[in-house]
């Protein structure tokens, strides 16, 4: 080699960071829920397109394999599919995961704190990054988190019956995802465990009379045609879940890779929110177009539902506390920052 060559191949040396070289990754991405939902579309809309970009400042590749809908992982099953290496990336749902992400469901059990998505999806942000009891159940099963928070925007009693007053759930069979069954203890309704992917056929052929949904959803689902009469009570923005990468797949990435993914999670949260909180409004207006009927309980209504519920809460952070899962820690972490972010709740649930 001449010292013209040598110097060339150490000036581009030098521009390469040290320890890179160009490579291709295979990433599986899976959802249980189908592309319609923005949590499963933030992926193909904002992740890959982030990382794509991102690799490529590496003179990297990524072929990504989209797996939603249910092909690879049903609701509920993704943290497993992603533990099990099926998958290296999954949207973890841990409200239907509540036995391996049990303190991730901390606001399923503090109803009536906030209806701001914004805020709850930056608080369990914040708390991933700083609470070490909010990564815990993910070390444990194998997991890592890497952000994009979903978020779901606040909840909606649909029925198909109109509601006036509290009396009028009373023997009503309505039904709530995971945790939120808990919310109608106390209305004298009667709780059944539902989804999403099956709301619509069980309100129609009459196996529960609604649901306890959100706008951003009951849209697309078309429950408004089944149940009919909306009425908002002020339920709260909820955390559902997040992105979760396979562990020793994550480990063994170049630290400019995992900066690539931990970027696209990033993007992935600012689409989500944005067009969570655009769509939100226009889905009310459009199911009012549709024929559907809107109200907004009364201060009066939404207290009394508030004040009735039992405090499931204390029970499920004691159980968990006693199982060494830090639920009370993260109740109180969770409610001392919203409160210091200027929510109000209806209840102090970590207080009583």
């Amino acid at each position: 080699m001449t010292f013209k060559t040598l110097g060339l191949a150490s000036a581009l040396a030098l521009m390469i960071p040290a320890g890179s070289f160009a490579e291709d990754f295979n990433v599986t991405l899976v959802a249980g829920h189908p592309p319609v939902f923005r949590w499963v579309r933030m992926m193909p809309e904002a992740f890959i397109p982030t990382v794509t970009a991102e690799m490529a400042k590496h003179g990297h590749t990524v072929t990504f394999s989209e797996q939603y809908g249910g092909a690879l992982a049903k609701v509920g099953d993704e943290l497993e599919t992603v533990e099990a290496g099926l998958a290296e990336i999954g949207a973890c749902s841990s409200l239907f995961d509540p036995a391996k992400l049990a303190v991730q469901n901390v606001t399923y059990y503090t109803p009536f704190v906030s209806s701001d998505v914004a805020l709850v999806g930056k608080v369990a942000d914040e708390l991933h990054d700083t609470l070490p009891a909010m990564t815990q159940a993910y070390g444990e099963n194998g997991v890592v988190y890497i952000g994009a928070p979903i978020i779901i925007d606040d909840y909606l009693l649909m029925t198909n019956f109109p509601v006036t007053s509290m009396a009028d759930l009373q023997g009503r069979k309505l039904a709530a995802p995971g945790a939120a069954i808990n919310w109608l203890s106390g209305t004298g309704a009667v709780g059944v465990a539902g989804n999403l992917t099956t709301y619509y056929n069980e309100i129609k052929t009459g196996v529960y009379d609604g649901v306890l949904v959100f706008a951003s959803a009951a849209l697309p689902g078309k429950l408004y045609e089944v149940a009919p009469y909306i009425t908002k009570f002020g339920l709260g923005a909820q955390y559902a879940g997040s992105l979760c990468a396979n562990k020793d797949w994550w480990e063994g990435l170049p630290e400019e890779a995992r900066a690539a993914f931990l970027a696209g999670s990033d993007a992935a949260q600012a689409w989500y929110t944005a067009d969570l909180e655009a769509a939100v409004s226009g889905a009310l207006t459009k199911m009012g177009e549709a024929g559907a009927t809107i109200t907004d309980a009364s201060d009066e209504m939404r207290m009394t539902w508030a004040k009735g519920m039992d405090n499931a809460t204390k029970k499920w952070a004691s159980e968990l506390d006693a199982q060494g899962k830090p639920a009370s820690e993260t109740l109180k972490a969770y409610m001392d920052a919203m409160r210091a972010a200027g929510a109000t709740p209806l209840r102090n649930w970590d207080q009583e």
